[in-house]
């Protein structure tokens, strides 16, 4: 049972201790004149060997035990009770053995030093005068008598008694060991220092590489030396960060990029692609698109340095990240010419390409189709090699994906793979992508509508029998309606789409006029600002109009004519426009001459050697000289004054 006492028991009352529930009541200390001592339990004082009162006094002296003087003969009383006090002892005890020994436990360490010599008196005395209770000067020093040599002061010491021996110790724990541990402290935080440094200045890097009008400062402050060493750095994030301020910078310009070639760069990337970890793979794969992109002769260089082997291993890789950056890279490096999308291809790169579009990340199958598309786009040779992996079947699954972006790409690897041959085009034809590819030309993504009439336009121009395909399919309609809900670029795959499809016969010819393909290309005519646009609709006019005089008056009462006319009168007028209006296209010729074109042109006034009379001189010019004769002003009177003054031959 807890009991709380209020106040200390006076003399007598039982004391409540642990596992004892009376204790003998005690004499006060010193009343029998028996020297007290410290109780080590409870932190009071009593007699030795006997009952004590409890009271506190001052610890013994040093170099005295406490309890029960000795004996004439120099020997203390052993045990307790009666025999361990002085005769007269008022222990009330009952027992006839008198009080049992008090237990002795062991004797701490002693908190102050006796007074028994000069110098420990004087310690004394100070600190009697410092108010406190502590020695003036060092915190942390307490009272000692002098033992031996040490290094303190006399009287102060970190330590006492035999333990005051040896080297001082220093503030921080003393000894020797404590002052190695604070030097290696200080040299480790030099190195920490260093790294902060280090990383602070590759992130601030990369993050001004990010703003354009900073790049040129940066070079100018030769960044590029600086980040050179950093990606070898025996940090990896550092080395991360230092690769992506370098791609970050190459991306920006040739010349950027060609200092990361000539600073041998790219050795120490390709050696670390292989090793390191998946963050750095990406960031080195960047460098590498970034050189790469920018000319031939830096992709080249790529190859050159053993780039593409270690690119196509990270194709294998488990992250999706690490074989997207590798997928682009490789694109980027053959989009160029066929050498090096050659070179793509003997390393292996196809058979993973295509599994990359396998995968279910969008991104990675968006770069996938693109680096396909880059490589089937140079040769027949090469896109057979797409093929032949089996491409083309997983690619025409995915026109139908919600993904605009990998919709765009997929189109565009379809079409560069058609654009080769009639073989190539009737395999991209068989993979069924008749009719879904025509829901791509409503897509509300402009790129997605351009590159599916690309896909009809390179599929359309091979055979009549393809063309025939896509009219029976809808594809005309489809790409007539295209046609008037864009604008621009947008509008030239569809436009050169209904040429192909009017060049291989009168009746797909007329199947683009009973579709009012030839109104829309004649709005296209005369809104576009772009001329190669509106050379690209002359030149289908002129496929449409050439085959009979009833296609001739389909496109003349469109009221096309007198707009190709002003075109080729236009000084703005780009050359390429003017050829594809007459000179080169029979029909057109003719055209323009049923339709009383050539003889407008001949009834302008201009001046002799103007700017206007070369003009109207380049178009007689595609005409025979009896031609424009017939159809200059006054050529019936030549005609008449001819027959009057003819004289005929007689016999």
């Amino acid at each position: 049972m807890r009991i709380r006492m209020t106040r200390r028991p006076s003399w007598g009352v039982p004391w409540p201790s642990k596992g004892r529930t009376t204790a003998p009541r005690r004499a006060p200390a010193g009343a029998l004149g028996v020297p007290p001592r410290r109780d080590p339990v409870r932190g009071t004082v009593g007699r030795a060997g006997g009952c004590g009162s409890g009271r506190r006094r001052a610890p013994a002296p040093r170099g005295r035990l406490p309890g029960p003087d000795p004996g004439p003969d120099g020997a203390r009383p052993r045990g307790g009770g009666a025999s361990g006090t002085r005769p007269g002892d008022p222990c009330r005890r009952s027992s006839p053995g008198g009080c049992p020994p008090a237990p002795r436990a062991p004797r701490p360490a002693p908190r102050t030093a006796a007074l028994t010599s000069r110098p420990a008196r004087a310690v004394a005395a100070r600190r009697s005068r410092s108010g406190s209770g502590r020695l003036p000067g060092r915190r942390g020093y307490t009272e000692t008598a002098p033992v031996g040599g040490g290094g303190s002061p006399p009287g102060l010491s970190r330590r006492s008694g035999a333990d005051a021996d040896g080297p001082p110790r220093s503030r921080a724990g003393g000894g020797p060991r404590a002052a190695g541990a604070m030097s290696q402290r200080q040299v480790l935080q030099v190195f920490e220092q260093y790294q902060k440094a280090r990383t602070q200045f590759v992130q601030m890097v990369a993050e001004l590489a990010t703003r354009p009008q900073n790049i040129e400062t940066l070079q100018n402050a030769g960044v590029m030396s600086l980040l050179r060493p950093l990606l070898l750095d025996v940090v990896p994030t550092i080395q991360q960060t230092a690769a992506l301020a370098l791609g970050r910078l190459a991306n920006y310009n040739n010349d950027l990029a060609e200092a990361v070639v000539k600073g041998d760069i790219l050795p120490q990337l390709v050696y670390s692609l292989a090793e390191q970890n998946r963050f750095y793979k990406k960031a080195a794969a960047f460098v590498l698109r970034a050189v790469g992109k920018h000319s031939p002769q830096l992709a080249q260089a790529i190859v050159d340095c053993g780039a593409l082997d270690t690119l196509v291993i990270c194709l294998e890789d488990f992250d999706p990240g690490v074989k997207e950056a590798a997928a682009w890279a490789l694109g980027y490096i053959a989009r160029h010419n066929a050498e090096l999308s050659q070179a793509v291809v003997d390393a292996g790169a196809v058979p993973l390409l295509v599994l990359c579009i396998q995968e279910p990340e969008i991104a990675l199958k968006r770069v996938a189709a693109s680096a396909l598309s880059d490589i089937s786009k140079h040769s027949p040779e090469l896109a057979q090699t797409v093929v032949d992996v089996g491409a083309i079947a997983h690619l025409a699954q995915m026109i139908l994906n919600p993904d605009s972006k990998l919709k765009h790409q997929v189109l565009s690897a379809l079409s560069q793979i058609a654009k080769h041959s009639v073989d190539l085009a009737e395999m991209v034809v068989e993979a069924e992508i008749f009719p879904v590819v025509l829901t791509c030309l409503k897509d509300k993504d402009e790129y997605v509508k351009k590159n599916a009439s690309t896909l009809i336009r390179e599929i359309a121009k091979h055979t009549p029998e393809l063309s025939q395909l896509i009219v029976n399919a809808g594809g005309v309609a489809a790409v007539i309606d295209c046609i008037g809900s864009c604008k621009g670029n947008i509008r030239l795959p569809g436009i050169m789409m209904l040429g192909y499809v009017a060049a291989h016969s009168e009746n797909l010819a007329m199947a683009v006029i009973i579709s009012k393909g030839v109104p829309q290309l004649s709005v296209c005519l005369s809104e576009e600002p772009e001329d190669h646009i509106k050379a690209a609709a002359a030149w289908a006019l002129g496929q449409i109009g050439r085959h009979t005089p009833e296609h001739a008056r389909a496109v003349a009462v469109t009221n096309t004519l007198p707009v190709l006319l002003s075109l080729y009168m236009s000084t703005e007028s780009s050359e390429d426009l003017q050829v594809k209006v007459l000179p080169h296209d029979s029909k057109a010729r003719r055209l323009f001459v049923t339709s009383g074109g050539l003889k407008k042109i001949q009834e302008i006034k201009a001046e002799p050697e103007s700017l206007l009379q070369e003009y109207i001189n380049s178009i007689n010019n595609c005409y025979p000289e009896e031609i424009v004769r017939y159809y200059s002003p006054g050529y019936s009177d030549t005609l008449l004054q001819r027959v009057d003054s003819y004289q005929p031959i007689t016999n």
